[in-house]
């Protein structure tokens, strides 16, 4: 189900900055090999994270999915010295192929990738993180949340994509578990007395949250 006008989405991509030639080699890899390859998100997205990187000032970056790396590359090219994202995954061929690209890029010292169930490895993660993107099994993104907030720094930010789950979360009716579990975190998002949001129709959805 497509929410934006695809003109417009077009449109919108013709008049973002275009992504380098390592980011552009590495999406044609993942098109080519992944059988989900929009879970890397697209160049909007991208871009927009990287704005995020910029206007908070980040020095700290959790990832929560880093599939073939596209977001974790993205983020880490505007990150001060010193910087650090670190990024979660726990699919083999998704991690091998980020592995490589991060390997290759001039920002391998600024990236760490953590192999394993993200819920897991969150529990052994230290704070604070300046931004929290949040992008893996969307069954598991209230445990996700409740691990992440206590770990975001005072201006931070955490960004989770895909929150309309090519729009079943508009059917009431829908029996879908991904749209069950993110029309309820959506809501719960809203009511949560400890944060602000805002909600993107940008590819797939983004909720922006934020401490109150």
């Amino acid at each position: 189900m497509s929410l934006v006008d695809p003109t417009a989405e077009r449109y919108a991509i013709e008049h973002t900055s275009p992504p380098d030639a390592a980011l552009a080699s590495l999406r044609a890899e993942t098109e080519a090999t992944m059988p989900v390859p929009q879970m890397a998100g697209g160049l909007v997205e991208a871009r927009l994270l990287e704005a995020f990187i910029v206007a908070t000032r980040a020095m700290r970056v959790l990832e929560i999915g880093t599939f073939t790396g596209i977001s974790a590359l993205s983020m880490a090219s505007r990150l001060a010295e010193g910087g650090k994202v670190v990024t979660l995954e726990a699919d083999p061929v998704a991690a091998e192929i980020a592995r490589r690209h991060i390997a290759a890029s001039p920002y391998a010292d600024r990236i760490e990738l953590v192999f394993g169930d993200a819920r897991e490895s969150l529990e052994l993660l230290e704070g604070p993180f300046d931004v929290v993107f949040v992008d893996a099994w969307k069954t598991d993104y209230p445990a996700y949340f409740g691990a992440v907030l206590p770990k975001l720094a005072p201006h931070g930010v955490i960004v989770a994509d895909n929150v309309f789950r090519w729009g079943t979360v508009l059917a009431e009716g829908s029996a879908d578990e991904e749209a069950v579990v993110l029309r309820r975190f959506n809501d719960d998002i809203r009511a949560d007395p400890r944060v602000d949001c805002a909600m993107l129709t940008v590819g797939d959805g983004l909720l922006l949250i934020w401490r109150r």
